[in-house]
């Protein structure tokens, strides 16, 4: 098929992928009257006296604000937030197709930090959570960590952590395929972007405790400098034995090789350097770090990529809307580290022991209990971890 030629017909056809529709009849005068003026001042005067009463007179509780500032739109780049606008409305639609979440897409014409922190925070009131979108490292970690602290209701950077929850759930199911145990896999990783920065911590959380990452610029170690807070702080989290040198370095000896960077980067003669049963997370897009059947023929045990036309997509969809399903449910003011925990191990679960001997450690994004398991598992750690409005 041609995708590209399709979508441009599609997306004209459609002139949109949502739309707004109404929940209630105004019909006759009577209704209009309960549901506009005079009637609705009512609800209005009780959310003034009670700002917590937005969750139940108004539609707040079930709605999520999809926002970027367009400035690293679904790997083109930096094209701006008009050019992002339909991104962001395919996300809204998988929101309410896989989450039953109602989603707004919001494109903000500014790439300053404070402004955009801002504009976001400004709005937080309408929503119920606030899915952050696109937006480039290492703006997006200032961004969410400024949102965090002015905001009661949850900041979500998707490609930070929705990609790290499914790439856990993914490492899980093939330490249980290798007989490894996670906490004592050596992990190789190349890209310490938005993605690449969430899926080390997300790991260290979990209970990996040797990781070390490189990039363009090097094998991060806290014997170097970095400009940016956060490269600081990844580089005092990782690479405990103090490594230097290149890929190659890294990979040596490895358990584990996640890629969110380039193609063509992991090498099968690098491959053969890594042990036994080795698992390769090879996430570049469209063309992998590594091709799967080369990595396999190399020695790999378990091979994940980001494409649909191989096994083992690692896809945020996985995640994301049974992520804010679970937190909108016990309206949640935060997505912390134990709901992200909690969400990869549901998803890990999906996994049975029949896919695990085909090589499959990743469920469909198309399992119908995926965001059950998860929305419930996160709800769960949101109310055990505090963060929950709802108590029961």
């Amino acid at each position: 098929m041609d995708y590209k030629k399709i979508a441009m017909e599609k997306h004209a056809q459609w002139a949109g992928k949502i739309e707004v529709t109404s929940r209630c009849s105004v019909k006759t005068a009577e209704e209009l009257s309960v549901a506009y003026t005079p009637g609705v001042a009512e609800p209005c005067l009780a959310i003034k006296n009670d700002p917590e009463l937005s969750y139940t007179l108004t539609r707040r509780h079930n709605t999520v604000a999809v926002i970027t500032d367009g400035s690293a739109i679904l790997g083109l780049g930096n094209i701006g937030p008009e050019a992002g606008m339909p991104v962001m409305e395919g996300k809204c639609v998988l929101f309410k197709e896989f989450g039953g979440v109602d989603a707004i897409p919001l494109c903000v014409r500014t790439q300053n930090v404070d402004e955009f922190v801002n504009a976001v925070s400004l709005l937080a009131g309408s929503f119920g959570g606030i899915n952050l979108e696109d937006i480039s490292a290492p703006r997006c970690f200032e961004i969410e960590r400024k949102l965090k602290a002015k905001c009661d209701i949850p900041i979500f950077h998707d490609d930070q952590h929705g990609t790290a929850v499914v790439v856990l759930s993914g490492i899980r199911n093939a330490c249980k395929l290798t007989g490894k145990k996670l906490s004592d896999c050596v992990v190789a990783m190349s890209g310490a972007g938005a993605a690449g920065t969430a899926i080390a911590k997300l790991l260290l959380d979990a209970g990996i405790k040797d990781i070390t990452l490189c990039d363009l610029n090097g094998v991060y170690s806290s014997d170097r400098h970095y400009n940016e807070p956060a490269y600081t702080e990844l580089a005092a989290i990782t690479n405990p034995n103090k490594k230097s040198g290149t890929l190659a370095d890294i990979v040596k000896g490895a358990d584990i090789f996640i890629g969110v960077s380039a193609p063509g980067l992991l090498t099968e003669e690098m491959v053969k350097t890594m042990n036994k049963d080795a698992v390769i997370f090879a996430m570049a897009n469209p063309v992998p770090e590594i091709m799967p059947d080369v990595a396999l023929s190399a020695g790999a045990r378990v091979v994940a990529t980001g494409r649909s036309d191989f096994p083992n997509q690692i896809n945020n969809v996985l995640a994301f809307p049974g992520i804010f399903r679970g937190a909108l449910d016990v309206r949640a003011s935060d997505i912390n580290k134990e709901m992200k925990l909690a969400a990869s191990d549901a998803i890990a679960s999906l996994v049975t022991d029949e896919d695990l001997e085909k090589g499959i450690i990743i469920p469909s994004a198309f399992n119908p209990g995926v965001v059950e398991r998860i929305s419930a598992a996160v709800a769960k750690a949101a109310r055990e971890s505090g963060v929950a409005r709802i108590k029961e």
